[in-house]
């Protein structure tokens, strides 16, 4: 393994599981990880490719779209389907992947979120109602990002 990306993983990785063990314990995902891990990502965007602005509009992009489901969920329904730190946690999938990689994050992240609800119904254990969507999108992050390093560097 290349050790530029064994070192930007070190700094993905692990902010990654942490906000899915606080997501999965409080429905929290706090700015103080989420936030500097959307500019880590303009930076390791810019480290690979060498410009930063597909990190930038993948950032914005990501965000925005999470913001306008959020409103419009809760607008149609009347309560809060998606959570702000979902919207900043896709911000952060936008800058180390780069606007190309969000379509996939938001499908692995809900396709496997899809999966679990319908696992837990399956075994008679009903999902609370609420399930932390965060721990999906890490797992879209980091597999998105993990196979676009892949293709980069071959």
């Amino acid at each position: 393994m290349n050790t530029d990306v064994l070192l930007w993983a070190i700094v993905l990785l692990p902010a990654l599981a942490a906000l899915s063990w606080i997501d999965l314990r409080t429905m929290r995902l706090p700015d103080v990880l989420t936030l500097p891990l959307i500019g880590a990502g303009m930076v390791q965007y810019w480290y690979f490719t060498g410009s930063v602005w597909a990190a930038i509009v993948g950032a914005l992009a990501g965000y925005l779209f999470f913001v306008v489901v959020e409103k419009s969920y809760r607008a149609l329904r009347g309560s809060d389907g998606l959570g702000r730190g979902d919207a900043k946690l896709l911000a952060a999938g936008g800058a180390w992947c780069g606007w190309i990689g969000l379509p996939w994050i938001v499908l692995i992240a809900s396709s496997s979120g899809l999966l679990i609800a319908g696992a837990l119904m399956l075994t008679s254990r009903k999902p609370s109602g609420l399930m932390p969507f965060g721990p999906f999108l890490a797992v879209g992050i980091a597999l998105v990002w993990a196979a676009q390093l892949r293709a980069l560097l071959i």
